[in-house]
């Protein structure tokens, strides 16, 4: 009983206001939170499903980097809560709130210019959550570790080579998982006090106990020299001053007996492509397939996936692929690919590692390898991409391990030089 009473007294607080410029072309539509991913989701959807299968009813989004396709997103797909039950989903987008700067300042700062609406849910605790990963995690645990240890603040951690730390913000902890030191992407990152290898990696996910949070943010906002960022300002003054505890994903994380524990940062092209792809595995690391931890999102009224004509060349097929709903695959060779909504190919056609986000038009006998390509493209009759990358540098983006990204103004730009 004490779980669930933890999660009733609990929020998330999403932080989805990042533009995520890694991705390239892919957000210059929309904010990386709001990034299509494995067929028929959102990345968001991850940590609010989350939040929502550990039994917490009470969210925060909040936006800033071109919103409005993550606003509609979660307008459409998470419009399911009833107030009167007490559960809701706010988004709160930057609105000059508490002065005369519009934007949020740092992710503390977003947190800080929504105090008031934080005060009127009534909780005693706070998850901070990042927007843009996708994993599946238990919170209730990371809840119960907090309240059990006292702690002032509780980060989630994700144990990595300590030669893939430098990129994160690295903890040093002792035996009891106490943190004694948080350093931003150290050349030399602390090693895990029982094993030399390993690095304690932030996630990005902390909780607190609300009037802690609530009394530190005020502190933080008066403070000219901050920066208004957790990781930059707020953890390290309470590993400093406070009790900072450690909780390893490890501990939390949903998965199959035996399975590692999944965690992606779908930040570039490459991982993007790469995760994406890696779902069409036999038995893929991330399971969408587990009932008992779904990944909720807005789902189209859409008819089934249909295969067409049955000819040499002319073959609608696809092997080791995912086919969402509404996709035509008329005459198509699909293979290894993740094919998005209302997605439509034709005839004498190849999607070999195709990563095809929806409304994609993919026209007659085009040869696409090793691709992302952006939602809405028109591909042009006999297009050919992923033999030649000296070819398709002139006109697409191609990354350093060969992923190729199209997008309707790279088209329409080729189409114009032709």
């Amino acid at each position: 009983m004490e779980t669930k009473r933890l999660t009733q007294r609990s929020m998330v607080f999403v932080l989805a206001g990042g533009r995520g410029s890694r991705l390239k072309e892919l957000t210059d539509k929309r904010v990386k939170p709001a990034v299509y991913f494995g067929g028929k989701t959102r990345i968001i959807d991850f940590a609010l499903s989350n939040a929502m299968n550990s039994g917490i009813r009470r969210m925060a989004v909040a936006t800033q980097y071109k919103a409005h396709s993550l606003i509609r997103h979660m307008q459409r797909g998470w419009n399911f809560f009833r107030a009167e039950r007490n559960e809701f989903l706010d988004i709160l987008p930057a609105s000059q709130r508490s002065g005369t700067e519009s934007w949020y300042k740092g992710t503390a700062d977003a947190v800080t210019q929504n105090i008031d609406i934080v005060d009127s849910y009534g909780v005693d605790y706070v998850i901070i959550l990042a927007g843009d990963h996708i994993y599946k995690m238990d919170y209730e645990i990371m809840l119960r570790q907090h309240v059990e240890t006292s702690a002032d603040v509780t980060i989630g951690c994700l144990t990595v080579p300590r030669e893939e730390a430098t990129a994160f913000g690295v903890m040093a902890t002792d035996d009891t998982g106490r943190i004694t030191s948080f350093l931003e992407k150290p050349a030399d990152p602390p090693a895990t006090p029982e094993d030399p290898s390993k690095a304690l990696a932030s996630m990005g996910i902390y909780v607190f106990k609300w009037d802690f949070l609530r009394d530190l943010l005020e502190k933080d906002a008066e403070d000219t020299n901050s920066s208004h960022d957790f990781g930059n300002d707020l953890i390290p003054e309470i590993v400093k001053h406070g009790k900072a505890v450690a909780h390893r994903f490890d501990e939390s994380c949903v998965r199959a007996d035996g399975a590692p524990a999944y965690w992606k940062d779908v930040g570039t092209v490459d991982a993007f492509w790469e995760s994406n792809i890696d779902l069409t595995d036999f038995t893929p690391e991330l399971d969408l397939w587990d009932k008992s931890w779904p990944i909720w999102t807005y789902s189209e009224s859409v008819p089934p996936a249909k295969f067409i004509h049955d000819e040499h060349d002319r073959r609608g097929m696809a092997i080791s692929s995912m086919i969402s709903g509404g996709c035509i695959i008329s005459g198509t060779e699909v293979r290894n690919s993740v094919i998005f909504t209302n997605v439509h190919s034709n005839s004498y056609s190849v999607l070999d590692q195709a990563v095809v986000l929806p409304r994609v038009v993919v026209n007659r006998s085009a040869r696409l390898r090793q691709v992302v390509i952006d939602s809405g493209v028109i591909i042009p009759e006999g297009l050919v991409v992923g033999e030649d990358p000296v070819e398709d540098a002139k006109w697409f983006r191609v990354t350093e391990r060969g992923t190729t990204l199209i997008t309707q103004p790279m088209l329409d730009k080729r189409a114009a030089s032709l």
